[in-house]
């Protein structure tokens, strides 16, 4: 009989503990399909800090020897002045000319009276953007020396703007819209009278690098959008 008893009482305890863990089990199932989505966003406006200007005009004229000449007369002239301005050999790079002869295609309907079209240009590369914003803004002076610059609407000659400092500013980024990601949670967990618990996944979107607007594309915006999962609970 005391046998019985002490088998009744260890199948009570065993009972027990199987329905704690069974509730916990199913509590655990109930928990993990309940979970919130939300994204967070992080934002910073950023200075370029590289400048790719190229400097290109156009000549035309029937001498290609005498073409030669001015093409290198005005080189240097704009070499000059770039140099007077501060700018360094290793920042000036010359491209050979681009010469088409207008002739040379017969299906070419010519009506200019010169035969030869010729492009020269002359790339500035530089780290210095306030320094190159304010010489592009005095090229009037190459003006005065017979010296037009391709006007900007050949947009293949637009100076480009980029940002390379983008690995320094990722971490302090994706924290940033983790903790947005976080409070939108927290908003819903509250609203919905629930509480938010561990994070159930996260995936970080890409960066993006864009002009801020088209009059100022030296100024970039960086943007990243991180998706986070949380858990809700009671």
């Amino acid at each position: 009989m005391k046998n019985f008893k002490i088998e009744a009482a260890i199948l009570a305890v065993g009972l027990a503990l199987l329905g704690t863990i069974l509730k916990n089990g199913i509590d655990n199932v109930a928990f993990k399909d309940r979970f919130v989505s939300v994204k967070g966003l992080a934002e910073k406006e950023v200075m370029a800090d590289k400048v790719v200007w190229p400097i290109a005009y156009k000549d035309v004229g029937n001498d290609m020897v005498a073409l030669y000449n001015n093409i290198q007369d005005k080189n240097k002239a704009i070499v000059r002045f770039l140099k007077s301005k501060g700018m360094q050999n290793a920042e000036i790079d010359i491209a050979s000319p681009q010469v088409i002869d207008l002739q040379a295609d017969r299906y070419n309907n010519n009506r200019s009276p010169y035969r030869y079209n010729v492009t020269s240009v002359i790339t500035v590369t530089s780290k210095d953007i306030k320094k190159v914003r304010q010489i592009m803004s005095q090229q009037l002076e190459l003006l005065r020396q017979g010296i037009a610059i391709a006007s900007g609407s050949d947009y293949q000659y637009n100076p480009v703007y980029s940002f390379r400092g983008l690995n320094n500013l990722k971490p302090k980024m994706i924290e940033e819209a983790t903790k947005n990601a976080r409070a939108v949670a927290d908003k819903f967990a509250n609203d919905s009278g629930s509480k938010l618990g561990k994070i159930q996944s996260a995936s970080q979107g890409q960066f993006s690098i864009e002009d801020r607007d088209a009059n100022t594309p030296y100024i970039k915006e960086i943007r990243v959008v991180t998706t986070v999962n949380y858990y809700l609970k009671n």
